[in-house]
């Protein structure tokens, strides 16, 4: 099969073991990003398989109705950057396996990551050490302070686990489930999202972007926190009202902030003022980008190929495409 993959950034996947799974079939990979649904169309127009790293490009009717060939998608974890109901209606398959079982570790160390750099000021130091200076800023020791974890589900269990072994205070906040889950496991819960904001030291979100969560966090929240305290996302940037963030830290509530989203990815526009504020610690949404994690994610993309390809397709989203595919 013509297999294309899209948006291989650091031109990893081929050199990963699982990309032996793909053997014996013609393999492009694109190293750059492209939302143009005109030029996609050109690249794309013999690909009869499309696998997709995470959601960095967007597949929609316009480009979907252009791509004749085209019989199966394949990717992992959540799609909303997918237009499933045209996939169905012209006969396209998703696979991508929801990997209900163990979290990101990648992602919940990358986390905590950005958390001790953003405590402890180590880029600030780091840059001024390359200066010629020494000694600048004053971080701050984690232990015993509130570490505030805005949803529980597998992510914010492994993220509040870390947070355990730091000597933290673990606070959690989230649905009613994640509440009673956070509670078995035997971390405080708070009694409200205002008690969550209000008394978080370190407060990170874990909760993926769905109409229900986007923009959850609003200007109103991020004013109750600590001028000391640091928030951090790691999730999704809709997460956090447009604009919300960036008022907050100008007027000081909360004192800091590390990222890993952006709104527009790849953030490329050195002028966003997140990435101009000294009180920011950013990265470009590294949070899975590990050889582990790659090996491990694209394994199971791979496979859906495979099978796929033996006419036993796997983890299928839009069954419905199925039967157009047979008739």
């Amino acid at each position: 099969m013509k297999i294309h993959i899209l948006d291989d950034y650091n031109d990893a996947l081929k050199h990963l073991k699982v990309f032996e799974k793909l053997k014996g079939h013609e393999v492009t990979i694109w190293n750059d990003h492209v939302q143009d649904a005109a030029v996609l169309a050109e690249r794309l127009k013999d690909a009869e398989v499309l696998v997709l790293i995470r959601e960095r490009t967007k597949i929609r009717a316009d480009l979907l109705e252009r791509l004749p060939k085209l019989k199966l998608i394949s990717q992992r974890s959540a799609y909303p950057h997918i237009d499933v109901e045209a996939m169905t209606r012209l006969g396209i398959v998703l696979s991508s396996n929801q990997h209900a079982g163990a979290p990101s570790f990648a992602a919940a160390e990358l986390c905590w990551g950005l958390i001790l750099a953003a405590m402890r000021c180590i880029p600030q130091e780091m840059a001024s050490l390359k200066a010629g200076h020494w000694q600048k800023a004053m971080g701050y020791t984690l232990r015993d302070k509130v570490l505030g974890v805005y949803g529980y589900g597998r992510l914010g269990g492994a993220v509040a686990g870390y947070g355990k072994a730091f000597g933290m205070d673990v606070l959690v906040w989230g649905r009613d489930g994640a509440r009673e889950k956070a509670k078995a496991d035997g971390y405080r819960v708070a009694q409200s999202k205002e008690q969550l904001f209000r008394e978080s030291d370190v407060l990170t979100l874990q909760m993926r972007l769905v109409d229900a969560t986007r923009g959850i966090v609003g200007p109103s929240d991020l004013a109750q926190m600590k001028p000391t305290a640091l928030i951090v996302n790691t999730s999704r940037a809709g997460l956090i009202a447009p604009g919300a963030l960036e008022g907050a830290l100008k007027a000081g509530r909360p004192g800091m902030a590390a990222i890993d989203v952006f709104e527009t990815e790849p953030m490329l526009d050195t002028a966003n003022p997140l990435l101009n504020m000294p009180n920011v610690v950013a990265t470009p949404h590294v949070g899975y980008v590990t050889h582990e994690e790659f090996e491990h994610q694209f394994g199971d993309i791979f496979d859906q190929v495979v099978a796929f390809d033996a006419g036993e397709p796997i983890h299928v989203i839009n069954p419905e495409a199925l039967g157009q595919l047979a008739s």
